[in-house]
């Protein structure tokens, strides 16, 4: 009960007013499908815009997300400084173009492209502008030599797993190429040497090789792929080029992983993407795509533009955009070297595969990946169980854990898994905490279907 009470009367319900702040001056409502009539003050807009984005969950806790949910103070404080630099302008920002310049330069050796100067790339707004960039390098390569051996160029394909994420998809469909899928089968659910060949032809313009699935975080055997295309070329069969979505792998492998041969070592592999915005550790988005040489980026891909003062080449699907990302990723590769990138990766994997192994443990589950490859690893429920993958990750997020639940791709939709992402800035205590919090439902989800259990025996026997 209040201090100060009085009672209501009838005029009371004709106020249109909500005084949530308490400042003078808010008496209007503001419309969410419209444009307002009339200036807000500073503070309220971003008030009411902050208060509806508190029902967005925690990103630190959003373990469907491949993207970085933490950096450093000063990082943020780049970026912050840099959000007005737009990094398409390397006339009037030079020195932006510069850090982009030696980040293409560091991942080109970081994937050993050959040669001290080898190795031609960009940034882009993700992985996705990316790895279309790369598909357009390799079409654009493949008319060219058919072009010069005067055959048609009117049916390229492009040969990838059924697993492939769907920028893949959307490259096939927005510039005409057929897209030829490798289905799932089994156990086997990626890409491998056996299945990708028998779909290539003359008309191929590569073969994707993804490092990292994002359906259970496994690796495809890029090298064997690679040695299989080449037997291909021996046998007198077609020429067809690598390309490597290393999306999240790119920035995984060469520090925990080193010994794995995926990368330009390989002579077919032509091109490699990746996100910088995922276990590059920096905040979305930024994606880097690299080719070998001067030779597997075909000239005619790359406009040189005579703006603000300048001739500029450019090859993107996008324009202006900030370089705060493209910044904080040169923060990010000078603060922490090859051992802090090391350190970084090798502590998330650990925490995966302590993670994944808890669960095991836990009678319910099976694992279909442990976190071996990428940090990232996919479980099943056993079909007795009583409830689904959906209601444990329904019960999770009760605490706020999200954790998607989904079916795999085709061919095994009948699979339905539960996936685990483990980022930099999620810790062994948080993993152990979700454990607990998983016991915890498992056993109320265990409890609620031995309930459930008699009633469903009497509807059975009724009926």
């Amino acid at each position: 009960m209040p201090l100060h009470h009085r009672a209501h009367d009838a005029a009371d319900a004709t106020i249109a007013i909500n005084p949530l702040y308490a400042r003078p001056g808010e008496t209007q409502t503001v419309p969410k499908l419209h444009l307002p009539q009339g200036e807000l003050p500073p503070e309220l807009a971003y008030q009411i815009v902050h208060d509806e984005l508190m029902l967005d969950g925690n990103a630190r806790l959003n373990l469907a997300t491949f993207v970085t949910t933490w950096m450093e103070p000063q990082a943020q404080r780049l970026m912050d400084e840099s959000l007005d630099k737009n990094v398409i302008d390397k006339d009037e920002y030079p020195q932006t173009a510069e850090l982009e310049r030696r980040c293409v330069h560091m991942l080109a050796g970081l994937w050993h492209a050959p040669g001290a100067h080898a190795g031609v790339g960009c940034s882009t707004t993700g992985s996705s502008e990316a790895a279309m960039l790369a598909g357009l390098a390799l079409k654009w390569r493949w008319r060219q030599r058919r072009r010069a051996a005067g055959m048609p160029v009117d049916k390229p394909n492009l040969v990838m797993g059924i697993n492939v994420q769907v920028c893949w998809e959307k490259f096939c469909r927005y510039w005409d190429v057929e897209p030829r899928y490798v289905p799932m089968e089994g156990e086997r659910r990626h890409l491998t040497a056996e299945t990708a060949v028998p779909l290539c032809d003359e008309n191929t313009i590569g073969v994707v090789a993804v490092l990292g699935s994002t359906q259970d975080g496994s690796y495809e055997p890029v090298a064997a792929i690679a040695a299989a295309l080449q037997q291909l070329v021996t046998s007198g069969g077609p020429d067809v080029p690598v390309h490597v979505d290393a999306a999240s792998g790119g920035f995984i492998a060469p520090f925990i992983q080193p010994d794995l041969v995926w990368d330009f070592r390989i002579d077919r592999v032509v091109s490699i993407n990746t996100s910088g915005h995922k276990y590059g550790l920096v905040y979305p988005g930024v994606g880097w795509v690299i080719w070998r040489d001067r030779e597997a980026l075909p000239e005619d891909l790359i406009f040189n533009v005579n703006y603000l003062g300048g001739s500029m080449p450019t090859f993107a699907l996008n324009f202006s955009r900030s370089g705060a990302n493209v910044i904080a990723q040169y923060y990010q590769l000078l603060r922490l070297g090859f051992e802090g990138y090391r350190r970084v990766q090798q502590a998330c994997q650990d925490t995966a595969l302590h993670l994944s192994a808890q669960i095991a443990k836990l009678g319910p589950f099976k694992l279909l990946t442990d976190g071996s490859d990428l940090p990232v690893f996919a479980f099943t429920v056993e079909p007795d169980a009583g409830y689904s993958v959906y209601d444990v990750s329904d019960a999770l997020r009760k605490r706020g854990w999200q954790v998607p639940a989904y079916t795999l791709c085709a061919n095994l939709e009948s699979i339905s898994v539960l996936r685990v992402v483990v980022r930099n800035g999620f810790s062994r205590d948080l993993a152990d905490l979700l454990v607990d919090d998983l016991k915890r439902e498992v056993s109320l989800l265990k409890h609620h279907a031995a309930a459930q259990q008699p009633h469903a025996e009497r509807q059975r026997f009724h009926h």
